[in-house]
This record gives structure tokens, sequence and C-alpha cells, in this order.
């Protein structure tokens, strides 16, 4: 048969709520989703369970006026855990798919605006068990005292897990025990956290060939099942070795392809082979052939070190690598020094010269460098000396010196990198040297491009010109602040015209910008350099963009537009208007700040613009003027809804305050709109009969023939003499107010899904289920159960339970209520315990119902389960009430189990 019912707690002194505008109080934090345990290491401190993977819910409940918005944090993450990083502004938290580094202390902070924030924390336990790793090493040492070798093998078996995990080794099926065998010596290394343990066999027996199984567990702490991995050891295990087929630097030219193989020469059982790459994952192109990697038509993007991995989990992985190198060249590039002991900056004939030749290339050190003098090689003789590698360059750089200058030395000169016998193709450049064709450079600005304006969302050109410069080397430019960078990201931008050219400029490009003469590609003498100013115009920044105003009508109102910063500064021009069309007033001093003062009226309401001009543009500041009054705040506090026990009806007392009453003209009244559906069920004005609102104070109004469960939309505004404000509306629904798990009034009638904080019992064989006359199931049994809720609505919830088959004696299904901790609130005289009044409604038809206990679960250092109340057999076809109290020593649940 079935039983139904309805709880309802209470406490015999209820918590005193106040009145008007108050700070957030009393914040909770609930909880849903797939909890696996919910405890307390004391009565503030609570720790919530969840397995890795499932969905974490949490709920800050809280009381306060102004409704307090509430902002979630975390501390006592990992570094890497991004929900460190922000705040959720939300009442519930919810997060997919948990991961173990998520775990820690969450809070939820609640702030009206009025007296102390509320704060209440709780402790998330995510846990988690891995596949354990099981590793083998093998020690061969000498004995003292004999000629024969002991050896020792370890098993090594690590797991992540949280709880810690138990261990249990099996040789085949039988578990190990070390008190049973002295050839055997299982412990735990120092500092590894009960994460590994070590199966050590001393001086290896015939039995000890074996299969090995490390098992783990976390005794199905949140369902989690005990995982294993097996091990076979025999007389020919052995650590993995590797031998490449190249070498371990393999310089390639691009195009080629490429075959690096990492072959197993040792190890039992047969090693696992596995490649990667550093930095970055494998090319797109690799294909792994075994022991083999294979690339295609390899790119200077392939470079880099490839790693080869053979693991059989015997002694340490194997490991080869190879620095892959794909020539290239660019870039190729030259100086010339004059007698930098002479301090000159010119050819001179009888003072030494030196050419400069540098290539980007790779590798460096593999590039070759060859020297010409008017098409014909140069060789080293004692007035020119060359330099494979000058140490005065930057490295890989190559030199031609040329001693005491003569007239014969004045060629062409030519330099040619290459790699040899590569399919690269070499680079090469010519530098003709005569006194006429090296001239030092002249760096200027063109008259009036010192200072270059441009209006922001533009672009602009800064020129740098080099005159008489042989040859004319590139020019850089940067920003003269070193701490800022070029607007392409870089600290410095070349140009080879001097012209750096600029798009969509803003505001925090303005400054000034440093050109200068390259040291390359032209004399390698001191820096010529300028500077030349940018400056971005914009329109005005103005205070406030947007304001609402409100005032009282027929009094004075001044509206001010604040100028923050423009560029030029001057002023053109500062008008305003009104609803769109000018308004008529005297000049402005443009050092005053733009401001219009007039009387509010009824005719003169709306919206006014103050638009102010600079060369760059106009800003405009916007002000909704009116005096409609400011929205009612709902108060979302208001205690439960009155059920009128005739019927299928109840009332709803809604409360609010009104914002800034006296801002505006008096409020006589409120419109109220009900609807259901989009369709007005009740609309009329509320009459305050010359009372008044006043801040901080609720108002109320009760709201009379609402039909059990359903919700409905309120929609509410203020009345003036002049006008009407807007509307504000807000659900209301039956569904009983929860808080959890506060000491103070717990009414629940099952309306909501998550049925007030209840839960079912784990360790019961068959769980309670929440249904309603429209829900229930089809195929229960006949004559049985009620045809509506105590309320006699079809649309109300209880909780149900099939007492007959497929129920089977001794069957039991338990409902746990919230956890109420006691508070310090004493007792009747003579006693030093809290009361509390426990009522609920039952139904219980049939002739095979059994019977319903009520028991008192009191925690202390364990649970104490005691019957509170109890029923037994048919009670007719009528809901009933029970009623009894309760005197708990300690923070309590209730339970309602069927059967006992």
């Amino acid at each position: 048969m079935e039983l139904f019912w309805i709880l309802l707690f209470s406490i015999v002194q209820p918590y005193a709520q106040g009145q008007g505008v108050y700070a957030p109080a009393n914040a909770q934090i609930i909880h849903s989703g797939a909890a696996c345990n919910v405890k307390d290491d004391n009565i503030s401190e609570r720790i919530y369970t969840i397995k890795e993977g499932d969905t974490l819910v949490l709920q800050c409940i809280v009381k306060g006026h102004p409704r307090p918005p509430v902002r979630w944090t975390k501390t006592a993450g990992s570094a890497s855990d991004k929900f460190m990083e922000t705040s959720i502004y939300n009442e519930t938290l919810r997060i997919e798919r948990i991961l173990r580094v998520q775990g820690g202390r969450y809070y939820c902070k609640a702030d009206n605006g009025v007296g102390v924030a509320a704060i209440k924390s709780i402790r998330v336990d995510v846990q988690y068990l891995d596949t354990p790793v099981l590793t083998v090493h093998q020690t061969i040492s000498d004995v003292r005292g004999s000629y024969y070798q002991e050896k020792t093998v370890f098993l090594r078996c690590t797991v992540n897990s949280n709880p810690p995990a138990r261990f249990i080794w099996k040789r085949g099926n039988t578990p190990i025990e070390q008190s049973k065998d002295n050839g055997v010596d299982i412990y735990e290394p120092l500092y590894t956290q009960g994460e590994t343990k070590v199966l050590k066999l001393k001086n290896l027996r015939l039995k000890d060939f074996a299969n090995y199984t490390c098992q783990v567990s976390v005794r199905n702490v949140c369902n989690i099942e005990d995982k294993s991995v097996t091990f076979r050891l025999t007389n020919g295990t052995t650590a993995p070795a590797l031998r490449l087929s190249v070498n371990e630097t393999l310089v390639v030219d691009p195009g080629r392809d490429v075959t690096m193989n990492c072959e197993v020469i040792s190890g039992f059982p047969r090693p696992t082979v596995t490649w990667s790459r550093y930095p970055g994952a494998l090319p797109l192109s690799a294909q792994v052939r075994g022991s083999a990697l294979v690339l295609r038509a390899v790119t200077p993007a392939d470079a880099g070190f490839y790693n080869c991995t053979a693991v059989n989990n015997v002694g340490n992985p194997a490991r080869r690598n190879v620095n892959l190198v794909v020539r290239s060249m660019s870039n190729l590039t030259f100086q010339i020094t004059p007698d930098s002991n002479k301090d000159s900056e010119s050819i001179q004939m009888g003072r030494d010269l030196k050419l400069s030749c540098h290539v980007d290339a790779t590798p460096q050190d593999k590039v070759n460098y060859t020297w010409y003098k008017n098409g014909a090689p140069v060789f080293n003789t004692e007035t020119l000396i060359l330099l494979r590698s000058d140490p005065d360059m930057a490295p890989g750089t190559s030199s031609l010196e040329i001693v005491d200058m003569k007239f014969r030395d004045l060629a062409t000169y030519s330099c040619v990198a290459s790699f040899p016998g590569s399919s690269v193709q070499e680079l090469r450049v010519d530098v003709n040297v005569t006194q006429s064709s090296v001239i030092p450079p002249v760096l200027a600005v063109p008259p009036g491009g010192q200072v270059v304006s441009a209006r922001e969302g533009g672009s602009a050109e800064l020129v740098c010109l080099v005159a008489d410069g042989k040859p004319r080397p590139p020019i850089l430019w940067s920003r003269v602040d070193k701490d800022q960078l070029m607007p392409s990201g870089q600290a410095v931008v070349e140009t080879r015209d001097g012209r750096l050219r600029l798009a969509n400029i803003s505001r925090d490009m303005m400054g000034p910008y440093r050109c200068q003469t390259a040291p390359y590609n032209g004399l390698n003498i001191k820096r010529r350099e300028a500077q030349v100013q940018l400056n971005v115009q914009y329109p005005p920044m103005l205070d406030p963009v947007f304001q609402d105003v409100r005032s009282r009508n027929y009094q004075f109102v001044t509206l001010r537009c604040g100028v923050l910063r423009s560029s030029p500064p001057r002023l053109t021009n500062v008008r305003w208007y009104r609803n769109g069309e000018l308004v008529r007033m005297p000049p402005l001093d443009p050092k005053d700040v733009p401001e219009y003062k007039f009387k509010l009226e009824p005719s003169n309401n709306g919206s006014y613009e103050c638009r102010v001009s600079n060369a760059a543009g106009t800003s405009a500041c916007t002000f909704d003027v009116s005096a409609r009054p400011y929205d009612a705040e709902f108060y979302f506090d208001t205690p439960n809804p009155i059920r009128i026990l005739k019927g299928n009806n109840y009332s709803f007392n809604l409360q609010w305050t009104q914002r800034d009453p006296e801002a505006t003209d008096r409020i006589i009244g409120y419109w109220i709109n009900v609807r259901k559906n989009k369709q007005n069920l009740l609309s009329k004005q509320i009459d305050l009969k010359g009372v008044e609102p006043v801040k901080g104070v609720l108002q109320s109004y009760a709201i009379a023939d609402l039909r059990i469960p359903l919700s409905y939309e309120v929609r509410l505004a203020p009345i003036t003499t002049y006008s009407i404000g807007d509307y504000v509306s807000r659900t209301i629904q039956y569904s009983e107010p929860y808080t959890y798990p506060r000491s103070s009034d717990h009414v629940c009638g099952f309306e909501d899904e998550r049925i007030c904080g209840f839960s079912q019992d784990r360790t019961d064989m068959f769980d309670w289920t929440r249904q309603n006359r429209l829900t229930q199931n089809p195929k229960r049994s006949p004559n049985t159960g009620p045809e509506t809720d105590r309320s006699g609505t079809k649309e109300g919830y209880y909780m149900y339970i099939e007492a007959s088959r497929p129920r089977a004696p001794g069957d039991k299904a338990r409902l746990l209520s919230p956890l109420f901790n006691v508070t310090s609130v004493k007792g009747p005289k003579g006693s030093g315990r809290v009361p509390y009044c426990v009522s609920f409604y039952y139904h219980m038809k049939g002739k095979h119902i059994g019977t319903l206990n009520v028991l008192l679960r009191v925690r202390s250092i364990a649970y104490v389960d005691s019957v509170a109340w109890s029923k037994s057999s048919h009670q007719g076809p009528d809901w009933k009430k029970a009623l009894f109290d309760i005197s708990p020593s300690g923070p309590f649940q209730m339970s309602l189990v069927l059967p006992p």
C-alpha cells in the first residue's frame, strides 16, 4: 500500500524578523547536485564532499533589504584554478564537471550597502581515485662476507587519490601479508604522503616469479570503485634500452624527408615507444611507424628537440633526444666601419677601414662567408685581413679589414654567405667603396614636421629624411618613453624611406617619437637621431554621460556637464537641447562649467542634452529630468504565504519600501496589477489615505484569493499628483520559504523540487518519491492513497512510497531532514535543552500499510536514533495531523522510516 505525508517543522522561539531597510543577515549556503556527503567539523564549519566530474551547485540564502547582491569567491585552490581569478555574482554557483583543483573553501558575501556585509563559507572536498601505476626496480649489490650476489626487486605502486588510498598487494589471487613471509617487505617511502607503497622482494625465490597486483581503494567513498594494476615478474624482466639511427644533432636542408628511428635493443616486457617534441606538439605531417618517426618535406618551423621514450614499467624509462636543425638563411646585412681609433666618420686614405657582413642563419656556426674584390676572391694579406667571426660584432659576423688604405683598395667588395654542399640558396651583398660613394648620413625632419596633429580614429605620417648619406641607411622608429611600445606592439619599427605611417590613431598613441639611423647597411658610426611629436585630437570627455534627475515640480533644477579632458583644450561651442529642440541661452564663458538652471514644471519634463564641441568633434551629457517617483523596492523576506484552510486558496502579504520618497512630489498611492500568463487578474489603486511613504519603512498589501500552488506576477508602480512611476515586478508562489540550516521556522510543502533540503538515506533499500495527483504512477496499488494533497488540490505535491509489491519484508525507505543546530536559547525553567515542535500531515490507507516511525537523530560523537513518534496500520481515507515536541541535546535531524 502507499504512504503519503507533508512535514512541517517549527521552533517554539522563532526568528524575529526586522522591518524596513536592514543589513544582510543570516547568510547560509545550501547545496544540491551530486553531493557524496555533507559533514560538520564543528558547529560552524561545513564540508561538502563531491566526486570529481560531478556537478557542484551551491546556493547562498541571505536576508536583507534592499535585496543584497551575492558575490562568490574562493580560496585554498590551485594557482591554475581559473575560478580564483574572478568573482561570480549570483545567488547560485554552478560548476559543471568539477575538477580536483577546484576544491577549497568557497565564500558567499552579501552586501546591500546597509551595515556590515554577511559572509558564509563552505569547504568543498573533491574526491577522486586514479588508476595506479606499477613500476619495477631491480638492484644488484655485493653481500659482505660471501661470494654470491643477492638480487632484490622493488615493486612500486603509486596513485593519486583523495582521500588517501588503501593499498593491497596480491601474488596471483592471494593477498601478501608481510608477517607471514620473511621474503617480502611492504613499506611506504619517505615524503610520499601515503600515495606510494613499495613491495620489496628480498633475494628472489622461484615462487617470487609470478603475477603481482596492486589494488587501491578509497573504501567506496562517493561510490568510487576500487582500481588495480597487474604486472608479471619473470627471470627475464629487464629495463628498456634504446639506440638512435641518427646523430643527436641532425642538420638537414628544407624540403627533405627525415626518418628518425629509435631501436629497442633490450627490455622485457616489450617496451612501448612514443615520440614527442619540444617546444610544441609534433608537426601535422609527422608519421609514427612503430619506433620510427617520419617527417615529410621539413621546413624551418619543424625544427626543435624530438624525444623518443621507451616504457615497460621496469626501471626508469629510456629516453633519446634528437636536435633537428633545418638550414635557413635570410636578411643579409653589412656595415662599414671607418678607423675607430681615429674617431673617423668617413673614408680617408692612409687609415684603416673595416667591412662587416652578417646573415641570420640556422645553424649560425655552419655559415661559410666568401669575400670578393671586383669579382676576384680575397685572400689574407698584410693589408687585407679576413675575420671568420669578428669579436667586435654580433656573433656570426664576418669582417674584411683594410689596413692603411690606398687608392688600389677603392673597389666593389662582395660578401657571399652559403652552406657548403647544401641546397639552400646563397645570399650576396655588394658594397662600392670609394671616397664619393661612402658619405656619413644627415638626418632631418622636414619643415613643419616636428609636430604632427591627427584626429582620433584617423591616420598620420611621421617623417625623418636621410640627406647626403651613402649608402643610405634604414630609419628606426621608437617611443621616447622606453616603457611605451610602438602601436604595432614592437619596441622598434624599421622603415626604408624614413616615413612612419600610423592608422586608426588613438589617444594613447600621443607623445614624442624618436627616429634614428640604423648601424647596418651603412656607416657604423654614431647614430643620427631626431624627434617628432604626435598630437591626437579628440572630442571633449564629459561627466556625466547620462544622469537620471528627479525633483518635485515647481522646484529649481541645476544640470552640470563637466569637461574632464579635451584635445585641443579650447571649447568652440556649448549648446543645450530639450527634447531635441535648441534652448536659447546667453553665450557661455569657455572657462565656466556648462550648466543649465530652470524651474521644473509638468510641461518641461523630458530629456535634456548638453553638446560640447572642440576642433576635433562634439560630445554630449544627457539628463532625463522628471518629477516621476522612483521605483518601489520589494521586500523579499516576506513571511510565508497564508493558507486559507477552507477551499484551495491562499493570500500573500506583499511588502515593499519606497526609494527616496521625498525626492519627488508626494506619493498618494500605488497602482497594483496581479497577472497570470500575462492576463490581468487584479488591477486597482492602493490609496495611502494621506499617509506619505517614509524611506526604509515597510508598506504592505494583502493579495487574497490566490490558488494553491500557482504562481503569479505582481506589478507595482507609485502614483503622485502629476504622474505615475515605472512598474516593478516580482513573482510570488506558494512554496514555503526554506532557510538552511538555521534554528528558525522550517516549513515545507514539497512544492519545490529541492524538497527543502531533505535527502534520501543512501543506506536504505528504496526511496521516497515527490508527486501530486497529476503526476502519480498509474500502476500504483488500487484503492489506496489520497486523491488530492492536504489542502484538497490536485496540483499540490507530497512525498510518497509504495508499501506493497515489489516491496519485500524488511525493506526500508528513510527520508532525512536537514541538520538543525541547537542554539544557546534555554528551554523551560528547569531544562537546559531547546524545545522544538514538530508537526506533519500523513495519509495511511490500506490493510497492510505497516508502521511509520519518526526518529530523532542527535549528533554527538556518534549518531543516536530514538523514536519520537510512531503510527501503525490503516488510518482511514483522510489526511491526519501529527504534533509532538522534542528537546534534543545537540545538532539533530528528523528521519522518517517505513517500515521501522
